[in-house]
């Protein structure tokens, strides 16, 4: 999902025009499919796979960096280095990947942790539901229905849910870090 996001969404901001337009519109078609609810239908028309939910979660999961990226190319594609690599010469692909795509990439790396975060409340909801990974498979959504089958072992439902809030937090600093590392705008004094 986050290759076919960066790819969609390079071509779409440095091409701009017709191309621009006609992905916008296939974006916009994609994103109005509701996303858990097809991966529940899919869940229970297909054999319950990890390779499955996690084939189904990167289709449905490019469409919000496609944007990001292409907003930075757009932005980028307008700046001095990129005019002067077209006075060199070089070809298009040549210009996106070399110069552009590592100059964009901070949307990427900060859109990565909250991806991540959204595709395992996804996963649990569907184990919760019993519709994710096969049964045996440890699963934070299947200890948490363990825990509300249990009702009277209250420990098993409070250590789950401990634990989903501390891997999203630690997500989202590890994002932020990554970020601020990887930002090749910011200056250290």
């Amino acid at each position: 999902g986050m290759v076919l996001g960066v790819l969609t969404g390079a071509v779409q901001g440095f091409f701009v025009g017709k191309t621009d337009l006609v992905f916008q519109r296939f974006i916009e078609v994609w994103s109005a499919m509701p996303e858990l609810y097809l991966l529940i239908i899919f869940s229970a028309v297909f054999e319950p796979s990890v390779g499955l939910l996690l084939l189904l979660l990167g289709l449905f999961g490019w469409m919000g960096l496609s944007d990001y990226v292409r907003a930075e190319f757009l932005r980028n594609r307008q700046l001095d280095y990129v005019k002067s690599a077209r006075a060199l010469g070089l070809g298009h692909w040549q210009i996106m990947w070399r110069h552009v795509l590592p100059n964009s990439m901070t949307p990427v790396v900060t859109f990565l942790p909250f991806r991540m975060s959204g595709a395992i409340l996804a996963l649990t909801s569907l184990d919760f539901l019993g519709l994710g990974v096969p049964p045996g498979t440890p699963s934070l959504g299947e200890l948490l229905a363990q825990g509300k089958n249990n009702i009277d072992a209250w420990w098993i439902s409070m250590s789950t849910f401990v634990v989903l809030v501390v891997t999203l937090l630690l997500l989202t600093f590890m994002g932020d870090a990554l970020r601020d590392a990887l930002d090749p705008r910011k200056v250290d004094a």
